[in-house]
């Protein structure tokens, strides 16, 4: 099932067309796809479906083969490719993979990273089949107890030696294939990537992912050297004769060329779309051609391959850029065509047929035969493509050029100055000053906007999916009412391990979008999110760390702290040590109180700081957990904590230079019309408009940047300098009328007591933290718990948003 996809999408040209009274945006013949989070699609080339986020590609050293490894949420599979006549010859689906995968010099073995049960799994090739053939252990007895997890493969020649990195234990693991023992296992500085030996095979090159450099093993004396690089370095790859060795740079937008007779850098080219700084293209993939002269590079969050030409060493020069499918997480080249791997495909897909199984017919190219009801779950419906582009000619490359500055929102412009309203209390550019000094940022839990606000008739909801309506959320639609009530509102998230990111930084690090989707489809693992591992930590920190560099006053209420104790350096001493962390046991009610008991003694002192970020997170819920506080009471104790804070602020001496901003850290899956991203957000305070309906596309970058603006801070990436502010929503007339608390319709203390099959999965959570429940599953039981037990929970939906006007020509251009 081919497609070619240059400029085209007549398809989804149709179903929106069908419903674009839905859509955030209107249509015309563009063959741009909007994704959720305001970036834009229009992948070159023809296409291939994949499985769930392909991280690796390789070919085999006929060129006859390409291997695939899918790592999603969902099903995990090997596939075969026929890469010449651009068809699927053959798949299995395994347990657990990861990124590593190589075959043997002879094309008769694959080896692939066996994710988190600590193996290589060894596949014979017969015919272009795969036969599974064996499985090296790494380290027998370390599962569940200590992980693994291979990462990066390399091969001899002869096919009697293994190498292997880890992510888990930091280690680099060699293999006699002979034996299928472990000879030798050496630690590193940190987690590893990729790994790679050169052509006389006396090195092997190692990208030390959070540590920054490139390990060089010795393959005779066991020495290890290493090189210094830039952040995150992940996929490496060596020309012919191995004199030079190129390192993707994910965190730093760039690639360090590497002499490697000397272990030296000698040049680092840039591959964002403008002169910047600002993390967000996330390097992450690299291919040269076939004459070695161009270097193709993908850039993940740009959605692009960068072009260079690369035939003079230390004299590198741009060529343009190929737009691709979205989260391009490979490239490689055969003969004249270029072959891409696009994680999350070509956009947010629908699932219009509820939660059921599917079987999908054997000429889909995906998972035959499965029939796997977490196919419904958001990571697992982001199904990847390959895409196959001939190489373009100098006049192809610059059309194709034009075509990704046209799908990307951010331009240089935009991170020195925000586009807005002439007068509006929200300032265009950090020199500017607002009449807003105090930001009041509640971060909450996993809901979509049909899930609360579906039942308000001038929003654009759908009542049949309205679970937390105006009676369990009186305070939350009192705010939308009586603000803004903004109904085209997007997270950036997909799940809480980014979204905690993202809410923060605005920006997720390729390290925790590779890794989340096997811990959350508990293949083990830790993605290590909120400052657990900082591997997870954006380059240049979260807003905090931007705050104390600019020396703006900031304070944590429970996000990435608790009681006090926190990995961050930047959040010590800037804590209510009495806020509790994440325990689902502790009333949203009582997070307020320990916030009003803090806030009035800094008030007292005049000491309220200018950022404050209360995390309130009790909309999640324990499911129908026997004894825990039931479904709807603890999303109406969120609802009333929320309030309550409100009230409390508006009456105080500093409600008229105040502002609160409400949003969910991700809606995870819930059920909406339009698309699972599409979250409630809420804003107050005297600069807010009044009952005003607002339809423009925000996102979670976007309020970010409003706040940055507001506090006279830079933006923390490409995202959130491309995002909207929330310039729609304020007022240059303030109102400084109180808010008053809406009281609780329900009983906030009803417990579950209810014994079924929804109660005994609840039994076996681990409530410990927002990330250790399989929130499909959670989800599909508040179904359950609002609607009756026997209720069919619908599906969540994926839209792609096809817009109108053809992108303006901006003034950088």
């Amino acid at each position: 099932m081919k497609r070619n996809l240059l400029f085209g999408f007549a398809a989804l040209f149709a179903t929106a067309l069908s419903a674009q009274a839905q859509l955030p945006g209107k249509i015309v013949q563009t063959g741009q796809v909007l994704l959720p989070n305001g970036w834009k699609l229009s992948p070159a080339g023809t296409s291939l479906p994949l499985g769930d986020l392909p991280l690796n590609i390789q070919l085999s050293n006929s060129g006859k083969v390409l291997a695939v490894t899918n790592n999603g949420q969902s099903t995990q599979s090997i596939q075969l490719i026929d890469p010449v006549n651009e068809k699927l010859i053959d798949e299995k689906v395994i347990g657990k993979l990861w990124y590593g995968l190589q075959f043997s010099h002879d094309d008769k073995h694959l080896y692939a990273s066996g994710g988190n049960d600590n193996w290589i799994i060894d596949f014979a090739i017969k015919n272009n089949k795969l036969i599974p053939a064996d499985t090296i252990k790494l380290a027998p007895h370390a599962y569940p107890k200590d992980k693994v997890c291979a990462t990066g493969i390399a091969v001899n020649k002869a096919n009697t030696l293994l190498y292997t990195v880890t992510k888990e234990d930091n280690s680099l693991y060699i293999i006699d294939l002979n034996t299928r023992k472990v000879k030798s296992s050496i630690k590193l500085k940190a987690e590893a990537y990729s790994c790679l030996l050169s052509p006389d095979e006396k090195t092997l090159y190692i990208s030390v992912w959070n540590g920054g450099e490139v390990a060089c093993y010795n393959t005779a004396t066991g020495a290890i050297t290493s090189i210094t690089v830039g952040n995150h370095p992940n996929e490496l790859l060596l020309n012919k004769k191995g004199t030079r060795l190129f390192v993707a740079n994910a965190n730093d937008n760039s690639v360090s060329i590497i002499n490697t007779a000397t272990k030296k850098i000698t040049e680092v080219v840039s591959t964002s779309l403008f002169p910047t700084h600002l993390t967000g293209s996330t390097t992450n993939g690299l291919a040269l051609s076939a004459d070695e002269k161009t270097l193709y590079i993908a850039n993940a969050d740009n959605n692009c391959l960068a072009v260079f030409d690369v035939s003079k060493p230390s004299a590198s020069q741009s060529r343009g850029f190929i737009p691709v499918g979205w989260y391009p997480t490979n490239v490689k080249t055969l003969g004249k065509k270029i072959l891409v791997s696009n994680g999350k495909g070509f956009t947010s897909m629908a699932n219009p047929d509820g939660p059921m199984p599917i079987k999908r017919p054997d000429n889909s190219g995906v998972h035959k035969g499965n029939t796997n009801t977490k196919e419904q779950y958001i990571a697992g419906l982001f199904k990847g493509t390959l895409s196959f582009i001939n190489t373009p000619t100098p006049g192809q490359l610059k059309i194709f050029t034009k075509q990704v500055y046209a799908n990307t929102p951010f331009t240089g412009k935009k991170e020195k100055t925000a586009p807005g309203i002439a007068g509006n209390p929200i300032p265009r550019s950090k020199t500017d000053k607002s009449p807003i000094k105090h930001i009041f940022y509640i971060i909450k839990e996993n809901r979509t906007y049909d899930q609360v606000l579906g039942d308000m008739p001038k929003g654009n909801g759908d009542t049949s999916l309205c679970i937390f309506g105006a009676k369990i959320t009186p305070n939350l639609h009192a705010m939308a009412n009586e603000f803004v009530l903004a109904d085209n509102f997007y997270v950036d998230a997909e799940v809480s391990a980014d979204g905690h990111n993202w809410s923060m930084a605005a920006y997720a690090t390729d390290y925790i979008e590779k890794t989340w989707p096997t811990y959350y489809s508990s293949r083990g693992g830790d993605y290590g999110s909120e400052g657990v591992r900082t591997a997870v930590d954006p380059r240049d920190g979260y807003i905090w760390d931007y705050c104390k560099r600019a020396g703006v006053s900031y304070r944590s209420y429970g996000e990435f702290a608790a009681y006090g104790k926190t990995t961050i350096k930047a959040l010590e001493g800037h804590m209510c040590v009495q806020t509790p962390g994440f325990d689902l046991n502790i009333t949203d009610r009582f997070r307020e109180q320990v916030w009003e008991h803090d806030f009035d003694s800094l008030l007292n002192r005049n000491e309220v700081p200018a950022l404050n970020i209360v995390r309130m997170g009790n909309d999640h819920t324990s499911g129908q957990k026997k004894g825990a506080i039931s479904i709807l009471s603890a999303v109406a104790d969120n609802d009333q904590g929320v309030g309550m804070l409100l009230e409390h602020l508006s009456h105080s001496k500093i409600w008229k230079e105040s502002v609160v901003f409400v949003l969910e850290d991700d809606a995870q899956n819930g059920s909406d019309h339009i698309d699972a991203h599409r979250s409630p957000v809420y804003v107050a305070g005297p600069w807010v408009k009044r009952d005003a309906v607002i339809h423009g596309m925000y996102s979670t970058s976007g309020v970010l940047r409003t706040m940055e603006l507001i506090l006279g801070l830079p933006p923390m990436s490409q995202y959130d300098a491309a995002a909207m502010p929330l310039y729609d929503c304020f007022t240059s007339t303030p109102d400084f009328k109180p808010y008053e608390l809406k009281p609780a319709q329900i009983d906030l203390e009803k417990r579950n007591v209810a014994v079924n099959k929804s109660s005994k999965i609840s039994d076996t959570f681990n409530l410990t933290n927002e990330d250790k429940v399989p929130d499909l599953l959670l989800n599909e039981i508040i179904w359950k718990g609002v609607k009756g037990e026997d209720a069919v929970m619908p599906a969540p939906r994926r839209s792609a948003f096809v817009i109108l006007e053809q992108k303006k020509k901006d003034d950088d251009d």
